[in-house]
């Protein structure tokens, strides 16, 4: 049974469609990647299967059950949830942040206990930052700051962790950081993620990596192409996805192991306008 599955969704805004028949299923253990250009829907699409949006048409399920008949604090205990941005308005202790993911867990009325502590503490120490667990986190990097969402996810307990766009904005190292935690996560921990990305050999890297991978295409309000990064990161997939020319090659990086990457070459533009002035392929 897939522990995540969209069957003929639709949303959009003012009458008009983002996205159309979208259709996908994630299994125990995988790494889904949805990769496409600005405004394609990606995050809105994570917003409707977190049940933050309501698809006009078609159903998400969880479990097998509609995550519209789901409560809150029910989806919660399922799926966890690494924004793209966050905003550090209050000065609140690392570790306090991180104690926040087991909010599904914990009364209206009641505080934290000790297992909520002994959770938060261990979630601190798999992202490896438990240094910085008594530091304000408004006073922490951004890429530090990834690394506390990402143990609040952990702290929820759930099988399932959906992260938009994980590395945005984070420098050459902790952007890497973050890729070697999905990894570690995936590979040592057995959890299944969900991750919109804008970069195309983030893919490659996860399946470089040896973990069971996916990616959707999403242009044109639907999926250009859905598979493994080998089938569907293709020169020509890309050339439609971001009117950009690459090439995808392959190269060794020690006797057991070759790797695959995609090098930007050029930027194309390869539309025209048909009679009634729409811009097509």
């Amino acid at each position: 049974m897939a522990l995540i599955e969209a069957r003929g969704v639709e949303f959009g805004y003012n009458g008009i469609p983002l996205f159309q028949n979208i259709n996908f299923s994630i299994e125990s253990g995988e790494l889904f990647c949805l990769l496409g250009p600005n405004g394609c829907g990606k995050t809105t699409l994570l917003d409707c299967i977190l049940g933050h949006l309501k698809p006009l048409k078609g159903e998400i399920l969880l479990n097998d059950s509609n995550i519209s008949r789901i409560r809150p604090e029910q989806i919660a205990r399922q799926v966890a949830y690494v924004p793209q941005n966050h905003e550090k308005t209050f000065p609140y202790r690392v570790l306090d942040v991180v104690l926040m993911g087991r909010a599904a867990y914990i009364g209206m009325f009641d505080r934290p206990g000790e297992e909520d502590l002994a959770i938060a503490e261990e979630a601190l120490a798999t992202v490896g930052i438990t240094h910085l667990k008594d530091r304000r986190y408004t006073q922490l990097s951004g890429g530090e700051v990834q690394l506390v969402m990402v143990a609040r996810a952990l702290a929820q307990r759930t099988p399932v962790i959906v992260m938009d766009e994980p590395t945005a904005h984070l420098d050459f190292k902790h952007e890497l950081v973050i890729m070697e935690k999905v990894v570690e996560l995936v590979r040592e921990q057995g959890l299944t993620i969900l991750m919109a990305t804008h970069f195309p050999n983030h893919c490659f890297y996860f399946e470089n990596s040896g973990l069971i991978t996916r990616v959707a295409l999403m242009s044109n309000m639907n999926f250009l192409a859905l598979g493994s990064p080998s089938e569907v990161l293709s020169e020509e997939n890309l050339k439609q996805l971001y009117y950009v020319n690459t090439r995808v090659v392959s190269f060794p990086v020690d006797v057991n192991q070759e790797i695959k990457q995609i090098i930007a070459i050029s930027t194309t533009d390869s539309r025209h306008e048909d009679k009634q002035g729409r811009s097509v392929l």
